[in-house]
This record gives structure tokens, C-alpha cells and sequence, in this order.
């Protein structure tokens, strides 16, 4: 039994109020589904509601951070969430908090609790968390970290990824499973093997497992007690499996008659928690019967009231539907001082740009596959960061994608870090794109503004290196299609340096591709080295050689290769005007606007294929903004729409050749 104290006894009646709370809203939302009145999709959290509010309840507000999952409503009121913003949310109105009408409800989001903004990517949160706990570890701040998930969720790959590394690092982080036994339809015994996660997780090292009972108070609190204040003392990471029922529909849209017979129905309904917790506090004198009916009374009164408020709040302005896509800021002013003459390679000029930022700037941290001690990456970028600024500040993560953009998304969120993060080669960023594309991307977007994320990415990329289909990718369209990610792709030693200091400086995600051909490049790539002030804004196109008979845009390689051709057809007195991009999103239309309405004539170049490449992208705007001066079909070279193949004299046919620039270029100025 739990010794009786008056702090005690206020903590269940507080947890009796949440969990009443969460009961009576799921009612009001179900009869606003029904009614329509804006709100068209409701998540019962019958059932959960003990261990939700249980867990709030252990933590500090606006301390102690909470990344709860879309069943976790019970969390959300005991922690502090105004039920009016809540049930506004759920009718999808323009409320402070809870991304404002641009998320599905129970996607809940509160920046004065520590409530990142969370999404409905299933386990998404699980390494969200372990990047906010990292850097709640690096400041030496005693905050705990909750995490939770339904038992559905522990088949991703995430969850196991963020185990391992809140392992590995001793996170102060306490992930709670809210296991009813079903995702949606799905039985336990066909998501996971032994019918548990508990047998699994006892595998982690360091990691304390609770297997409780969610409906029993007793259990619940002393479970969640031992885990907080492990994690609280930095003593690392617990997992508490709470089994709960979930009594009725997963939600709105789902019939469960449809896959549990009467039998599991009704035994789900027998483990109920919150009659069993009120008759537990009657029993043990916390509460009369008088008094429990009187506190149904006001808190039924209470949710009425605020599903008035909440009817009454506006919807979103449609006219502000693409607010937030990014944070604005005050770009950089241009600067091209540099320290010498002499002239320096891209590799080095990323290396003394993160040595230069990481000196300025305590707040930036470099992390990845192989980037710390005496490696410093594969190709040697991050050498001697960890020697100078310590373990960190520089750190090796495990081989994992998923991982190493889920920590960068969940330390930046803290406001205290600026993670630049490596992915080793481009061609394996698609494991973590559901954190990259679903998750930092929006963040900004769907928390309405209320949360950001400053993080670089950087990823070598592109061909020429014989890499073969696994080291020769070039994704810049696959990024560019995504809203919330600039995108930028530096063809030499001085624009890598001063677009590098830009990106950290961003406080938007910001992808930047490096291309390995170019690492140690010295023709055209060498360059005289930026000085440590010095900075480049993005979407500011370079006019690399001006000309009147042909626009030819390109980035990255195609810039290096194309910018030997057009010296060649100048010598000829064919002129061509060369743009390297610089980046391509921000596009720089304008400049290549005014070039087409000077030549008349276009050229675009890339090294990706040309099925949804960018220059598709690039031609369409200048057909529909500029036609009338054309005086030639818009050109295009590319790589084939084929893989990057290993044999040199097949990567060569694959792949854009200078005599290809060469002759596309000469039949545009002759057409």
C-alpha cells in the first residue's frame, strides 16, 4: 500500500480529475462527430486513461518534457493542456496551441509545457525524444524526458533504434507502451513475438523494464515514480509497459465488431480503470461518494463550457494557409573578403566553416557515422573537431539514419542546440526519411509556427567516382519536392564555405549536398578562402560567365564540367552565359529569368536522371514566365533514367559527358 500523506492524497484526486477529464471529453467528441460541427475524426482514449494522467502526474510542467502519442489525451490534460484549446483543436480551429487547425486532433503541441509538436507518424516520437534528452544531458539540466506509444509502435524500427541509443548515451528519457493488445485490428500475437516487448527490451543494457498493470494505481504510480527519478538523476532510460484495455474503437472510423468477438468485448470492459480507481480512493478514504459525484458534476460542467468556447473560436484564415512553411529571419548580407589568395579545396573550406561555427557558436554540435576522433568522416570533413571541442560536441551515432535525423530533430527542438548532422552517403538517407521528409520538414508548418527546428544536414552525393548504384545518387529533386527543406549544392570551395555558415545560422532544416567528385577538386573548385565573417544568402544565383547567345543553368558538377565547355565555345564566339545555382530551393528564378529574356535560348543541366528531375522543374516556370522571348525549345541534359552503374565505361554512358553540354549547347545557338 502507499503510505497516506496529504501530498498523496492530492496527487489521486488530481489524477481522478484527468482521468474523468479525458472520459467525459471522449464522450463530448464523439457527439461532435456526430453533429458535424467541424471536428470529423475522433481517437477514444478509453481505457488508457489511468496511465496517461498517472504519467503526467509524475513529472514537473514546464520542466520536464512530453512527447505523448495521439491515445495519450489523459497525459495532455494532466500536464496542463487547456481542455478549451484541446476540444478547439479537435474542431480544427484557429486555438493557440495544437498546430491551430493544421494537424488531425490529438496531435498535441504546447511550447510553455515542453510538449513538442507531434505528428501521426506511428513511433516517430520515440527518437524525437531521445534527441531532446540528449541535449537535456549536454546541458547538465535534471528535466526528464517522457516518451509514450501504443504497443502497435514497438514494431518500428525507431522504437528499437531509440533504445539503443538512449542506451548507449544513459539518457535520462522514460518510455511508457500503452499496451492494449491491438494495433487498430491487429493482435498482439501477430505484432510481436512472445506476445510482449518486455522480454525483448530486457536484452538493452542499462535500460529498467516495469511490466505493470496500467488500471491499478498502486502499481502505475510506484512504476513511474522509480523510473522518473532514475532519469532524473541521470542515471539513464526506462521502459514501463503498462497493459491497459482499449474500451470501444481504435477511432471514429474503425468497427471493432468487425475483428473482436463479444467475448474480448466485454472482458475489456471488465478491466475498466477508472471505476476501479474511484471505488480504490472510496475504499481508502481519499474521496466520498458525495464528494466524487459532486467533482462528475463540476468537471462535466467544465467540459460543457469549453466545448462552448471552443465552437466559438474562428476557423484558420485560409489566407494564411502557407504561413510557416518556413521561419523568417533576416538573411546574411553578402560578403566575399577572404584571408588570402591562396587557394583552398572544398573539403577543407567545409572543415574550417564548421571549425569557424563551432567556435562561434557553443550551441553547435556535429554528429554521425565515423565523424568523431581521428576519422572525421570518410572523407575526412569533421577531422580533428572532436580533439578541439571535445566528445560533446563532435560524436559518433550508430548506423542509423532514422537515428541520426530524429536526434538532430529532437535536439534542435530544445532551442538549445544546432545539430549538424551527417548522413555518410546520400544513397542511405532513404531509411530516414520518414524523420526527414514527415517530421523536421513540417514541424515548423504544422506547430503553426510555435516550434522550429535550426538543423543541417549534410550528405555527399553525385557520381564520377565509379561509387556504383549504392554511392552515385543524385537526390536534389527528391528533396526539392518537399516543402519545408532548403536545399543547396555548392559547385566550389568558396560558396561551400560561406553557404555552410549560412545553413548553420538558418533556423530551418537546411539539406546540403556535397559532391564527392569535388571533395579535392582544384580546377574551377579551388578558391581563395572566405574570411570567418564572411556569408552567402541563399537563393542568390551566380552568373559564372556572362554571354548573349545561350542560358545554360546548372549546380553542383555540372557547373565544374560545363564551366571548361563555355570557356571553349567562347574562344569560338558562341556565347554562352553560365548560372550556377547555388541552391535550388530557394530557386533563384530571377536570374535566370533576366538571362532567358537576354539570349532567348535555355540549357539546363544535371547529373540525376531526367524523369522528374529538377530541370523539369526549372523549364516549366520559365515556359510559363518567360515563352514569348524563347526562341528555341528549352534544352535538357541529364543522366538516363537508369541506377549509376559501377563499370567506368558504363557509369561514363549513364552519366552527362562535356561532349554532351558541348553539343546540346552548339545546337541551341545554331537553332
Amino acid at each position: 500500500m502507499i503510505v497516506e500523506t496529504t501530498t498523496q492524497k492530492k496527487k489521486c484526486i488530481q489524477t481522478l480529475e484527468a482521468m474523468l477529464l479525458t472520459r467525459m471529453m471522449d464522450d463530448k467528441m464523439s457527439k461532435l462527430v456526430r453533429q458535424n460541427k467541424g471536428g470529423t475524426f475522433h481517437l477514444s482514449v478509453n481505457g488508457h486513461e489511468l496511465i496517461g494522467a498517472a504519467s503526467a502526474l509524475a513529472l514537473i510542467p514546464g520542466k520536464d518534457w512530453g512527447l505523448p502519442y495521439y491515445r495519450d489525451r489523459a497525459f495532455a490534460i494532466g500536464i496542463g493542456c487547456s481542455i478549451t484549446d484541446l476540444l478547439g483543436a479537435f474542431l480544427a480551429r484557429e486555438v493557440p496551441h495544437h498546430s491551430g487547425g493544421r494537424m488531425m486532433p490529438e496531435h498535441y503541441s504546447d511550447l510553455g509545457l515542453h510538449l513538442p509538436c507531434q505528428s501521426s507518424c506511428v513511433g516517430s516520437q520515440f527518437l524525437q525524444a531521445v534527441g531532446v534528452a540528449k541535449a537535456v544531458q549536454l546541458d547538465g539540466k535534471e528535466e526528464v524526458v517522457y516518451v509514450s506509444a501504443g504497443d502497435g509502435a514497438t514494431s518500428q524500427g525507431d522504437f528499437h533504434e531509440a533504445l539503443n541509443l538512449a542506451c548507449v548515451h544513459k539518457l535520462g528519457i522514460v518510455f511508457v507502451i500503452q499496451d492494449n493488445g491491438w494495433a487498430i485490428s491487429v493482435p498482439v500475437r501477430d505484432q510481436t513475438a512472445g506476445g510482449s516487448i518486455v522480454h525483448m527490451a530486457r536484452g538493452y543494457e542499462g535500460l529498467s523494464v516495469f511490466d505493470i498493470d496500467g488500471c491499478d494505481y498502486e502499481q502505475t504510480s510506484n512504476a513511474l515514480e522509480e523510473a522518473v527519478n532514475k532519469a532524473r538523476e541521470g542515471l539513464g532510460p526506462s521502459l514501463v509497459v503498462a497493459k491497459v484495455p482499449r474500451i470501444g474503437a481504435h477511432s471514429s472510423s474503425d468497427d471493432p465488431a468487425k475483428y473482436k468477438d463479444t467475448a474480448i468485448i466485454e472482458e475489456e470492459k471488465s478491466r475498466d480503470p477508472l471505476p476501479r480507481f474511484e471505488a480504490w480512493l472510496v475504499e481508502n478514504g481519499h474521496i466520498t461518494s458525495e464528494e466524487l459525484q459532486a467533482l462528475k458534476q463540476r468537471l462535466f460542467a467544465d467540459v460543457e463550457r469549453a466545448a462552448i468556447e471552443a465552437d466559438q473560436v474562428p476557423f484558420p484564415d485560409p489566407a494564411t494557409v502557407t504561413d510557416h512553411v518556413f521561419k523568417d529571419y533576416e538573411a546574411p548580407i553578402a560578403s566575399d573578403a577572404v584571408i588570402s589568395e591562396e587557394g583552398v579545396v572544398i573539403m577543407d573550406a567545409i572543415n574550417h566553416a564548421l571549425d569557424e561555427e563551432m567556435a562561434r557558436d557553443p550551441q553547435v554540435v556535429v554528429f554521425g557515422q565515423d565523424v568523431a576522433f581521428g576519422k572525421g568522416g570518410v572523407f575526412g570533413i569533421t577531422r580533428n573537431l572532436t580533439a578541439k571541442y571535445g566528445p560533446d560536441r563532435c560524436f559518433n551515432t550508430p548506423l542509423a539514419e532514422s537515428a541520426i535525423i530524429g536526434l538532430a530533430l529532437g535536439m534542435s527542438i530544445t532551442g538549445n542546440y544546432k545539430p549538424v548532422a551527417e548522413i555518410q552517403f546520400a544513397d542511405y538517407f532513404w531509411t530516414g526519411i520518414n524523420q526527414l521528409f514527415n517530421e523536421l520538414a513540417s514541424i515548423h508548418y504544422r506547430s503553426n509556427g510555435e516550434w522550429s527546428c535550426p538543423v543541417v544536414i549534410r550528405m555527399p552525393y553525385g557520381g564520377y567516382i565509379q561509387g556504383g548504384p549504392y554511392h552515385s545518387q543524385s537526390i536534389e529533386a527528391y528533396l526539392a519536392h518537399c516543402p519545408g527543406l532548403k536545399v543547396v549544392i555548392p559547385s566550389n570551395a568558396a560558396d561551400a564555405k560561406r553557404l555552410l555558415k549560412t545553413a548553420i545560422r538558418d533556423p530551418n532544416p537546411v539539406i546540403f549536398l556535397e559532391h564527392k567528385g569535388l571533395y579535392r577538386q582544384r580546377v574551377f573548385c579551388a578558391r581563395p578562402e572566405p574570411t570567418e565573417d564572411a556569408l552567402l544568402p541563399f537563393g542568390q544565383a551566380n552568373v559564372v560567365r556572362a554571354g548573349d547567345d545561350v542560358t545554360f543553368v546548372t549546380w553542383g558538377m555540372m557547373t565544374v564540367m560545363g564551366s571548361e565547355v563555355v570557356e571553349r565555345l567562347h574562344q569560338e564566339g558562341v556565347s554562352v552565359e553560365l548560372i550556377d545555382l547555388r541552391t535550388i530551393v530557394p530557386l533563384d528564378i530571377d536570374t535566370i529569368l533576366a538571362s532567358v529574356r537576354k539570349t532567348g535560348k535555355l540549357l539546363i543541366a544535371h547529373e540525376a536522371v531526367a524523369n522528374c528531375g529538377f530541370g523539369a522543374e526549372i523549364a516549366a516556370r520559365i515556359a510559363n514566365l518567360a515563352f514569348n522571348y524563347l526562341d528555341a525549345p528549352i534544352q535538357r541534359v541529364t543522366g538516363k533514367n537508369c541506377m549509376v552503374p559501377y563499370c567506368k565505361v558504363l557509369e561514363d554512358a549513364v552519366l552527362p559527358q562535356k561532349a554532351d553540354l558541348e553539343k546540346a549547347l552548339r545546337d541551341l545557338a545554331n537553332f
